[in-house]
């Protein structure tokens, strides 16, 4: 049976009780199969698997789309009965910010800078600070993150490093759909050109990490993307594997961020650079 908390005090009433390790589960809603994923993988390790289910203002820039981000509580609730969750933490804006939008919040520093942080300022900044208050809330263990949004991945493993939060952070790989589009909430919005559109994304990455040479890497990704004139790119980047510069050599990472009608998407692959591979 899965349990639901609307506010602090019933949170801290359902934990009261618990006895061994919490796995979280931090979503904003519209579960799909890779939020299943995730709450999967929790299921195995964890007796206790909690789901924050919680649309974040702070995250969202002007122009974005937070108040037609879709709200699908019942579903939600139906999903998370099916994997197995013991508690479902849905707060309100308040319970979240009992005192207002916070005067201090977490700074990302030269990590959010880039990429996703260079075309959605604030983001990562509203993005950490509620993660780290969810994590102190529902007195996290261990959390599972999707790798679909790596830098929000990195960002949080980096928070939890550098202020010694006592939680592990665990990855799990992207889940895509059978044509290879990555499962993201926003699919909803596409429409069926759109969607047929989107689909170049996990494409490209596919062609460029089957080179090894850096250049290769972003020339073969860069041609699909070019050929499809419903895709509008905001970046495409070949990073580290930390997302620091790309190695001559080694663990990589392909990252693609655009816009496919009036939604946006991101994707990225993991690879191995290989120099004149």
């Amino acid at each position: 049976m899965t349990a639901l908390a609307h506010t602090r005090a019933d949170l801290a009433t359902a934990l009261d009780g618990v006895t061994g390790e919490i796995a979280v589960v931090m979503t904003m809603g519209a579960l799909h199969e890779g939020h299943r994923e995730l709450m999967r993988r929790a299921r195995e390790r964890s007796a206790f698997v909690l789901v924050t289910i919680f649309v974040n203002p702070l995250q969202f820039g002007p122009g974005e789309d937070f108040e037609k981000y879709p709200r699908t509580l019942d579903d939600d609730l139906a999903a998370c009965r099916a994997e197995g969750v013991a508690l479902v933490f849905a707060p309100s804006r308040d319970d979240v910010y009992p005192h207002g939008a916070p005067s201090i919040t977490m700074h990302p520093g030269e990590l959010g800078e880039i990429l996703e942080g260079a075309s959605r300022p604030g983001h990562f900044s509203g993005m950490l600070t509620v993660v780290e208050k969810l994590l102190l809330l529902t007195r996290a263990d261990v959390a599972y993150f999707g790798e679909k949004d790596f830098q929000q991945l990195a960002l949080i493993r980096r928070m939890a490093r550098d202020l010694e939060l006592p939680v592990e952070i665990v990855g799990v790989p992207t889940v895509r759909e059978a044509d290879g589009l990555a499962l993201s909430s926003r699919n909803r919005f596409l429409s069926p050109d759109d969607r047929i559109a989107a689909l170049a994304l996990s494409r490209a990455l596919r062609e460029g990490a089957a080179h090894g040479d850096p250049d290769a890497v972003l020339a073969a990704a860069h041609k699909i993307l070019s050929e499809e004139p419903g895709v509008r790119v905001d970046y495409l980047a070949l990073t580290g594997s930390d997302l620091g510069p790309a190695p001559d050599e080694g663990p990589a990472r392909l990252l693609v961020a655009a816009r496919v009608g009036g939604t946006r998407l991101i994707d990225n692959v993991p690879l191995t650079l290989q120099k004149g591979a």
